[in-house]
């Protein structure tokens, strides 16, 4: 029996000796997404911008609300992602757009539990007198973007990033760094109308 073993042992070694292994570098996963290419957006609403071709699908839809507002879903099927934007016009009292900056805000504020950082950039454009902000949330939350623009008179447009996935912000990532890239041209290019 003993004999056997260092039988089986000296079996084991010779059949190892001839194999050299080396470690295999670490592996990264690389997902390339298309260059962005825009278009403007005709939609039947009192604003206009830019959208990636990659939006394969682009809803309207009027709201019910005592002032006049639309939803907008930008849809991204390769990614599994939506942009979601609310219009909303500002009536001459200017609690209205306290109102609706104070819930933009406060929405961005809920994901404060989840959130490793919040980091916010102020947006503003004289000439098509458009400001704004977009915050950037960072951590396993439901919306790792969100953001705002408005002339401070007429109106108001709002716009979050949600994903039809488990938040992860590793792998999610990419992704979502990829459409904030396209919030940012939204917000470059609304133009309103009169």
């Amino acid at each position: 029996m003993k004999k056997n073993f260092y039988v089986l042992l000296l079996i084991m070694v010779c059949l190892s000796c001839g194999e050299t292994t080396t470690p295999k570098p670490k592996a990264e996963l690389r997902l390339d997404y298309p260059e962005a290419k825009y278009v403007e957006a005709n939609l039947l609403a009192p604003f206009t911008f830019e959208k990636n071709l990659l939006a394969s699908k682009t809803v309207l839809k009027e709201l019910k609300a005592p002032t006049k507002s639309y939803g907008i879903n930008l849809e991204y099927t390769a990614l599994k992602g939506t942009i979601f934007l609310t219009y909303k016009a500002i009536e001459k009292d200017e609690k209205n757009l306290i109102n609706f900056l104070r819930d933009a805000q406060k929405f961005t504020l809920e994901h404060t539990k989840k959130a490793d950082e919040i980091p916010a950039y102020p947006f503003e454009d004289d000439n098509r007198k458009v400001y704004g902000l977009l915050s950037e949330v960072k951590g396993n939350v439901a919306s790792p973007v969100q953001f705002y623009v408005t002339d401070s008179v007429n109106h108001f447009l709002t716009g979050s990033l949600y994903f039809n996935a488990k938040p992860n912000y590793d792998s999610i990532l990419p992704a979502a760094n990829y459409l904030q890239k396209d919030i940012k041209h939204i917000m470059e290019t609304v133009q309103w109308k009169e």
